[in-house]
């Protein structure tokens, strides 16, 4: 019989709760998305057709630095300098960009030329001379992979994971100069920038990779929306590439400024059309519409009151109670300012079905006088219900909710008259939610929801689909040249 002492109780009590904590973490690793992102092979293609475009600037803009060096020719040594080295004309007549499952994305360029234009000068113990040069490079191949993953903090992160280079021709031409210079330094400049090419443009191609991934790293995975809100857009796990396409699963989880705590509820599991007619597709679930909910009740955005001010604009005054309860209306010989307060007891239900976004709003509501001396003078106090239904748009990158009253539901609690009817009460409260209330709400949730941050990008023609839990955005992309120039995605397809 074996005896367990209390070190041995205490060592096993360690690994129960290192087995739940590792369980806990696994759990929380593989957690459910409140935000889906697909770029499928139409998108891929767009956006290789807009990088190429933007590396040819960018090639053309390069400045290089100047080198120099030693080489023998017979018994004479030469000496040599190669300066103003920059690119006159790149083409890319041939590219093509393709999803590689399980690692990222694959991209070749054939057919590629360029060229080139230095000065060159050089010197021997008997003479001196210089000129230029021209560099045609025709028939570049080169074929990189990129893969892709998620860092520890939840930022997509991306290396080189296999470049391949292969140059058909490079001529060198020579300007100016005495005829054997030209035939020494031609042959030793072809062989040289071949040499170097081969050795470097890979890579110089890593090294960039290698920048794109700090500047991933530095991009902020939490955003802004508006004084009250932002949203958590790291990624809960790594991006699942595919034939057709590549998933990126977000947290989607919205918050008030300032306080992260989570959610009481997890988003539940929910997937994207198996379709790849547009560049994009954007899955929204319920979760995220909830904590949204969650965040602005928390931040106070549905505690309204209508002021005086506010009730002028509006044009509530007491004279309106005479078509919806009389008593009222009655009490004031001169129509009053009638001042609401609406404060929400709980964060708004969110409920996601076929073609509708519902909203009920439940909370309780003073209404009150403002009489002609500036006083206030109470009139009554209930529990409201009220259901709306959330329009949704989307507007430069954002997902507009707007709120439109569709049921009102009202008990009371107390009032200075006694009314024979709590739907007369009832149909009054439902104008001034509508022509007052709801405005206000929707003014405060008029910043939207930012869904991309792409740069000089703006979405084309989207369709919002909704369905049980979710709704699903298909959408293509423009893209807007920084100089005013204009790249259609729609002039090459």
């Amino acid at each position: 019989m074996l005896l367990t002492g209390p070190c041995d109780k205490g060592e096993k009590m360690l690994k129960t709760w290192y087995s739940f904590l590792l369980c806990c973490l696994s759990l929380r690793l593989e957690a459910n998305p409140g935000l889906k992102v697909r770029i499928t092979q139409k998108g891929l293609d767009y956006g290789s057709r807009i990088g190429m475009e933007l590396l040819k600037q960018a090639v053309l803009k390069e400045t290089f630095p100047s080198w120099s060096g030693q080489e023998s020719f017979s018994v004479v040594k030469v000496n040599y300098v190669i300066s103003r080295l920059r690119i006159n004309a790149v083409d890319f007549p041939e590219t093509s960009a393709s999803f590689i499952p399980g690692t990222g994305v694959s991209l070749s360029v054939a057919h590629a030329s360029a060229t080139i234009s230095a000065d060159w000068r050089m010197n021997t113990w008997l003479l001196k001379d210089q000129g230029g040069i021209t560099v045609s490079i025709s028939g570049l191949f080169i074929a990189v992979i990129f893969k892709v993953s998620r860092d520890s903090t939840g930022h997509l992160s991306m290396l080189l994971h296999n470049c391949q280079l292969s140059i058909n021709s490079l001529k060198v031409k020579l300007n100016g100069g005495s005829s054997w210079i030209y035939s020494f330094l031609s042959g030793y400049l072809e062989k040289y920038i071949h040499a170097k090419l081969d050795k470097n443009l890979c890579l110089n191609i890593k090294y960039k990779v290698q920048l794109m991934d700090a500047q991933l790293k530095k991009h902020k995975v939490l955003s802004q929306i508006d004084a009250f809100a932002q949203i958590d857009y790291s990624l809960v796990s790594s991006p699942a590439v595919f034939k057709s396409h590549i998933n990126l699963d977000l947290k989607g989880t919205v918050y008030p400024v300032g306080n992260h705590t989570e959610p009481p509820f997890v988003p539940a599991p929910f997937g994207l059309p198996n379709q790849g007619d547009s560049m994009l597709y954007l899955g929204v679930s319920s979760y995220f519409i909830k904590s949204a909910s969650l965040a602005y009740y928390r931040a106070g955005v549905f505690n309204i009151t209508i002021s005086k001010e506010l009730a002028t604009t509006f044009n509530l005054n007491t004279a309106l109670f005479k078509d919806f309860v009389p008593e009222i209306a009655l009490s004031y010989v001169t129509a009053c300012p009638v001042l609401l307060k609406l404060m929400a007891t709980s964060p708004p239900a969110v409920s996601l079905n076929a073609d509708r976004c519902i909203l009920q709003i439940t909370g309780c509501v003073e209404v009150f006088a403002v009489l002609p001396n500036s006083t206030t003078q109470y009139i009554f106090t209930g529990n409201l219900t009220a259901s709306t239904r959330g329009n949704l748009t989307i507007t430069k990158q954002k997902l507009i909710i707007s709120l439109l009253l569709k049921r009102l539901q009202f008990s009371l609690l107390h009032s200075i008259l006694g009314f024979p009817e709590i739907s007369l009460v009832e149909n009054f409260l439902s104008y001034a939610l509508r022509s007052a209330v709801i405005p206000v709400i929707n003014d405060k949730l008029g910043k939207g929801f930012p869904l991309l941050n792409l740069a000089h990008t703006t979405l084309t023609r989207p369709v919002i689909r909704m369905n049980q839990g979710h709704l699903v955005i298909s959408t293509d992309v423009h893209y807007k040249r920084e100089e005013g120039g204009d790249e259609d995605l729609h002039s090459h397809s």
